[in-house]
């Protein structure tokens, strides 16, 4: 599914956070969102999922004006937003968890896709949530997107603190995603990996667009310099 964001603006108390910030998701495509921290990633991933108000600016999904929309529209139209944490039910099992992500009627289907993604939460599935580690806890919580066979994904940050080698699992599975036709918009602290599974790459700073092109036109050089403000946006 498309996204489009047109000249998004998003401020907290009177403080900008986002200004006319856009940015195009195609449909099966992956997009990297990279910047600093506080450049207005999470704000943005939080308009693309409706659950910041924005103060100006146009949100398409597949083409249809959603600005203003509640989070449970975007929800309904297919919008999976995995914010940062460990976006799970800590009290209730691995199996009510899936239970809990996947649509009505759907819930022995949802459970075999997570299972075939994850297969270490076929092994959890009487635990308690909030006793697994955090690695099996961010599968869990990304299993969300596969059970509910969403055709847009929002991630913030879902690598973080883990083990290298779950944050490669983790990158197989935005690949599997990839492969069923998934739009994938990514925020992503691995900025290597996330530019070797990306179609197109952003970067903010201080609340607006200072890059927008393809992974191959950056380098190192130009990803720091834009990450501590010494260049000025050349490709926005």
């Amino acid at each position: 599914m498309r996204l489009d964001l047109d000249h998004i603006s998003v401020s907290y108390g009177g403080a900008s956070a986002l200004r006319e910030a856009s940015l195009c998701v195609p449909t099966g495509n992956v997009v990297a969102l990279l910047g600093p921290n506080g450049a207005g990633k999470t704000t943005l991933l939080r308009a693309a999922s409706g659950t910041v108000r924005t103060d100006g600016g146009t949100i398409r999904l597949a083409g249809n004006d959603v600005s203003g929309c509640t989070p449970d529209e975007f929800a309904r139209r297919g919008v999976c937003h995995i914010t940062e944490g460990r976006s799970v039910f800590p009290g209730l099992s691995v199996r009510e968890n899936l239970r809990m992500f996947a649509p009505a009627g759907a819930e022995k289907e949802a459970t075999e896709r997570a299972v075939s993604a994850f297969p270490r939460l076929g092994e959890r599935m009487h635990q308690i949530a909030g006793t697994m580690s955090g690695g099996e806890q961010q599968m869990l919580a990304l299993s969300r997107a596969y059970a509910r066979k969403a055709p847009l994904v929002l991630l913030d940050e879902t690598s973080m603190g883990l083990a290298p080698i779950v944050v490669d699992e983790i990158f197989a599975f935005f690949r599997r995603l990839c492969a069923e036709g998934t739009s994938l918009l990514l925020v992503e602290q691995y900025v290597t990996k996330a530019l070797a599974i990306a179609d197109k790459v952003y970067i903010l700073a201080r609340g607006r667009i200072a890059y927008a092109g393809e992974p191959a036109e950056l380098d190192g050089a130009d990803i720091m310099a834009h990450y501590l403000g010494t260049e000025a946006a050349s490709h926005a």
